[in-house]
């Protein structure tokens, strides 16, 4: 457990130092290979409960400190510590006594007593502490603070479902590739596996517990895929039919690029300006036997690689803050800050402006963020409508089937992440 919370302190460290979780990792694992499989799993579920909960956990560790601590590396222990404390099943003695150890061996003066002083008053004082912290926002919502106030003030509603949502553990959803299998099918063949598993709205089967991708039955030959419910909207919203000229934008990691070839045969162009991530374009593509161009390109200049032939379809999922897929990657709380939100919002007009260009008359174009902030969503629509005499908004056919949506916007629910969707017509 030791190591545990050391490295789980580390990643945690790295988060707020400014790196995405998923570069933490990578940057952790490397040196230390002798980890075990299952301790490498307990050091991720730390470091990703310990930032889901981060700002409860804070808000917690004020009351105990009778001052604000200057060894951050101290308080990301400390935090571990009572993420571990609060949340997970292990001997409380065991948590101390390992968090102690590990101050120790920071170097700091007085931390071992420091920390073993506030761990074993949180453990006197536990229920007392936990109501105080419940009756601020931080305690309540574990969100920052700007992000709650945003929310109260577009969805006021909604918010405190909103919220709570973001730190729920995220579904685990499965998209059914109908070129090999039904739902139903699927459904019946998870059973045969004894896994739990129901039907899901649009076709989407949910497994009652998340698995790895190499014990999902048909995995590894194409029968399924993993993508979130709300996200399997985006392919069939698009309309594209069979031989159509087709470009997907910001494709990387091609979830929904291979959603849609599974629906038809398409002159399917896939780009994104990463180049490392069209790997991973490429790698679903070939684990489901589909076709598609593969470019490395900024979908906001397309002088530098169009070749002026207009798409018929254009599926533009375009950057955004991730506000909708927060439970997923709980370090998007920490990573992002009120000002990135309008700074996203003109990185959308701007590709947005520019694939409308490459769009042919008559063609759809479907506007598509994993945001639920109403600036990179409608308010981003209807700016767009207003500077562009040719454009039109259609209709959403079957968004209806979520409970809780509205024309366009599906807020994260215990069904699904929180998704935006706008399909737009040249007239």
């Amino acid at each position: 457990m030791l190591e545990t919370q050391r490295l789980a302190s580390t990643i945690v460290a790295a988060v707020h130092g400014g790196r995405a979780l998923t570069a933490a990792f990578s940057m952790t694992w490397p040196h230390h290979a002798s980890l075990t499989t299952q301790q490498r799993a307990a050091i991720t579920d730390l470091s990703y409960g310990t930032l889901r909960f981060g700002a409860q956990l804070d808000a917690i560790l004020k009351q105990l400190l009778l001052k604000p601590l200057s060894d951050d590396m101290l308080r990301w222990l400390l935090q571990v510590a009572l993420y571990q404390l609060i949340y997970t099943r292990a001997a409380p003695h065991a948590i101390v006594d390992h968090a102690v150890r590990c101050a120790a061996s920071l170097g700091a003066p007085q931390a071992a007593g420091l920390v073993n002083g506030v761990l074993r008053n949180f453990l006197r004082r536990r229920k007392p502490l936990l109501d105080a912290a419940y009756r601020t926002d931080a305690g309540r919502y574990s969100h920052p603070q700007w992000w709650i106030d945003k929310l109260r003030s577009q969805y006021p509603d909604e918010a405190a479902q909103v919220l709570e949502s973001g730190n729920l553990h995220p579904p685990f959803t499965l998209r059914v590739n109908r070129r090999r299998i039904t739902p139903e099918n699927y459904l019946r063949l998870l059973a045969e596996n004894a896994i739990d598993a129901i039907a899901a709205n649009n076709g989407a089967v949910t497994l009652a517990r998340a698995l790895s991708v190499d014990r999902v039955p048909g995995f590894s030959t194409g029968m399924v895929s993993v993508q979130d419910a709300a996200a399997q909207f985006a392919a069939p919203l698009l309309d594209a039919q069979p031989g159509m000229h087709v470009l997907d934008a910001c494709a990387a990691p091609g979830g929904k690029t291979t959603h849609l070839l599974e629906i038809a045969d398409l002159d399917l162009t896939a780009i994104d300006s990463n180049a490392q991530r069209l790997d991973r374009v490429s790698q679903n593509l070939r684990r489901l036997g589909l076709k598609a161009i593969l470019l490395a390109a900024d979908a906001s200049t397309p002088e530098t690689w169009w070749d002026g032939k207009p798409y018929q379809r254009i599926l533009a999922d375009l950057p955004c803050s991730a506000s909708g897929v927060v439970r997923r990657h709980p370090d998007i709380k920490w990573l992002r800050r009120a000002s990135d939100i309008p700074q996203f919002a003109l990185q959308q007009k701007r590709i947005l402006d520019s694939l409308w260009q490459m769009l042919a008359s008559g063609g759809k174009l479907l506007y598509t963020t994993c945001s639920i902030f109403q600036e990179e969503n409608s308010l981003q629509v209807a700016d767009f409508l207003a500077h562009h005499n040719d454009a039109t908004l259609l209709p959403l056919p079957g968004m209806k089937s979520f409970d809780g949506s509205r024309e366009g916007l599906l807020l994260p629910n215990n069904e699904h992440d929180g998704f935006f969707y706008a399909l737009l017509q040249k007239i």
